[in-house]
């Protein structure tokens, strides 16, 4: 195997599961990733990464030598140019919902509760017209929006005062994008109020192995676990502190897959998503695992074929299996709330396996867009040894988003292409000899990575973003785990919405009044444990936004910390008795209000089960931009969980 190995996290606004208020998160105006550049930019001057190649850069430098500028005017027109560059454009010019020439200005009569840099306090949209009134809208921007006679009018003549101008043009930050107030987009990055955690504390609820935890759409404590093996059970949660385990109906499935799924080792039920509409057409979708030669319905088009050449009759057996033998499939099901028969309504997705390993599996519904987005990983063997994820033709190495209403299956994020095989973590990765390569341009670089010589690594297990009231000390901390070493780390974005994240681990324990006992080893100065986890397989979160681990020994629910003498100064103001619990639905904002808001993210994990020594990251997309093309390196044991940052 190779030494490095990599995950994709794309955060919070894919949620995908986008919540209704976030922050700006790095993007262009094509939404496509910010990059850096090879050589800085000569006219539109920014630090860091840009929106803007040195061709564009030269383009918006002639246009700008083509106006007839007052000198007055001049700084501004080529800062709002140039903010096409900025790595926020696609916030500053609405690029997701509108299309526009010109980024909002910020305009200080319209109120704004941004953290960006005084947007509340500056005027640029008022400037602007002071200084540029007179600017002919002829070789600008504002020509697309000047109407009959734009080329040969000034902005003072189209636009009779400052209040039409602004009414046109301006606009303030708000809570989902930032305005332009004629500087680079930048963040308040005062220290954040509320303390870092000085660690985690677990409850153990059940013994047992899961691989996927789902709230019930009803917005109950009620929730849907599966297992590799491919059953799916109805469980109800117990408010934390009751004393009371996780009550699982075992004898009355809610799905039984068993004989359709294929279980080994890094196949399986591999993810479970609920129509956003659940609860008035039942319907459901599973994403899994089968074999052809038990099961002659599982028949679908061989990843490796001609389209992306490869030929299958030249790759070896792996594990056992022939290529091909095993495939991916996503099935939708119905039910009515309580039981479904294990009978499928339709098979929207079948695609056959290269190999036994890399081929991720969750499914997820996008927030807004109504879609089932699905995530494929390389396809398995040492390196990607047929270059699948940097092949636009092949499904494997991405993300594609999938309309059940017309059949449609599409690629998602427009240029965001993460590396692999070329990179691994932040390095350079270095294939076998005979892999096809080709140099690509302006790769994405992860935002988080852990080294596996700090520990027995294995790979990554993600994650949620914490957004319970349970641990204040958790909150807007993305959270996740190694498969192997049993630890929990935290990720924290600062400023938020900036995109930048720092780390750390987080010391764990298992809190003494568990209603079951944990496996442990007391620690000398504590009363509590730190409990020998297992493999940690996966994260799940209900409906109160509470986050349970799901490992090989049992499923674990973070508590209180004062459960396991762990001080958060912030516990007693939040952390209220089950009855007291804010109402935590999703159309309440009383928790969000509590805390500080928040950047919407989705992450996605991919793993490599057996490389011991691989580098570990995690990567950050925006959510919300819906693109053609991810590539990474595939996950060995399974995609698993995202974060809905609600």
């Amino acid at each position: 195997m190779s030494s490095l190995c990599s995950v994709a996290v794309l955060l919070s606004s894919l949620v995908l599961f986008l919540a209704t208020e976030s922050l700006s998160h790095p993007l262009c105006n094509d939404l496509t990733a910010p990059f850096n550049p090879k050589q800085p930019l000569a006219f539109c001057q920014f630090n860091g990464s840009v929106c803007c190649n040195s061709k564009e850069d030269l383009e918006l430098q002639r246009q700008f030598q083509a106006v007839n500028v007052s000198e007055s005017c001049s700084p501004l027109l080529k800062s709002l140019l140039c903010s096409t560059c900025d790595p926020f454009a696609a916030e500053l010019f609405r690029a997701e919902s509108e299309s526009r020439q010109v980024p909002v200005l910020c305009n200080s009569t319209v109120s704004s509760n941004k953290s960006t840099q005084s947007l509340a306090e500056t005027d640029f949209c008022g400037r602007f017209w002071n200084e540029c009134q007179y600017l002919s809208v002829n070789n600008t921007p504002f020509a697309s929006q000047a109407g009959d006679g734009g080329n040969t009018s000034t902005i003072s003549k189209i636009w009779k005062s400052r209040n039409d101008f602004c009414d046109v043009f301006g606009g303030s930050s708000d809570e989902s994008s930032v305005c332009f107030n004629g500087q680079a987009v930048s963040f308040n990055i005062s220290k954040a109020t509320v303390p870092p955690p000085s660690g985690i504390c677990l409850e153990k609820l059940a013994n047992g192995s899961y691989l996927n935890m789902a709230p019930h759409p009803d917005g109950t404590n009620r929730v849907f676990l599966s297992d590799q093996a491919g059953k799916t059970y109805l469980a109800t949660i117990p408010a934390e502190g009751s004393g009371e385990i996780l009550k699982i109906d075992e004898t009355n499935l809610f799905l039984d897959l068993t004989e359709e799924v294929h279980s080994d080792a890094e196949l399986g039920l591999l993810g479970i998503a609920f129509h956003p509409d659940f609860s008035k057409n039942g319907r459901f979708f599973v994403s899994f695992n089968c074999d052809r030669v038990k099961w002659p319905e599982c028949s679908g088009k061989c990843a490796c074929n001609s389209d992306v050449d490869c030929d299958p009759a030249k790759l070896d057996s792996d594990n056992g299996a022939n290529p091909c033998q095993y495939h991916s499939v996503i099935s939708e099901f119905f039910s009515n709330g309580t039981y479904v028969k294990p009978v499928e309504v339709r098979r929207i997705f079948t695609v056959g396996l290269p190999f036994t390993s890399h081929h991720g599996g969750q499914i997820l519904f996008g927030p807004k867009d109504g879609y089932l987005y699905f995530m494929m990983g390389d396809g398995g063997s040492k390196g990607d040894p047929h270059n699948f994820a940097q092949n636009k033709k092949s499904l494997l190495g991405k993300i594609m988003r999938l309309d059940d209403k017309y059949e449609e299956v599409d690629m998602i994020t427009k240029g965001g292409n993460y590396g692999w095989h070329y990179y691994e973590g932040p390095l350079l990765f270095n294939p076998s000899k005979n892999t096809n390569s080709t140099k690509i341009s302006n790769p994405i670089s992860p935002v988080m990575w852990y080294n596996h010589s700090e520990g027995s690594s294995a790979s990554i297990t993600g994650g949620y973003f914490y957004r319970s009231s349970t641990d204040p000390c958790l909150y807007g901390m993305y959270l996740f785990a190694d498969l192997y070493a049993g630890v929990i780390y935290g990720g924290a974005e600062t400023p938020v919405g900036s995109g930048n994240f720092t780390s750390s681990h987080i010391p764990l324990r298992c809190s003494s009044d568990s209603p079951i006992p944990c496996s442990f080893e007391i620690e000398p100065s504590s009363s509590s444990s730190s409990p020998p986890l297992g493999f940690v397989f996966s994260f799940g979160e209900d409906n109160k936004k509470d986050i349970y681990l799901l490992a090989s020994s049992g499923v674990y629910r973070i508590v209180r910390p004062s459960r396991c003498n762990f001080h958060c100064p912030l516990e007693k103001k939040t952390s209220l008795a089950p009855s007291q619990q804010p109402d935590r639905s999703p159309t309440s904002p009383s928790l969000s209000k509590q805390l500080h808001n928040i950047s919407t993210t989705l992450v996605i994990e991919e793993m490599n089960m057996f490389n011991s020594k691989c580098l570990t990251l995690l990567r950050t997309i925006h959510i919300r931009s819906v693109v053609t093309h991810v590539q990474n390196k595939g996950g060995a044991f399974r995609l698993v969980n995202s974060s809905y940052l609600l």
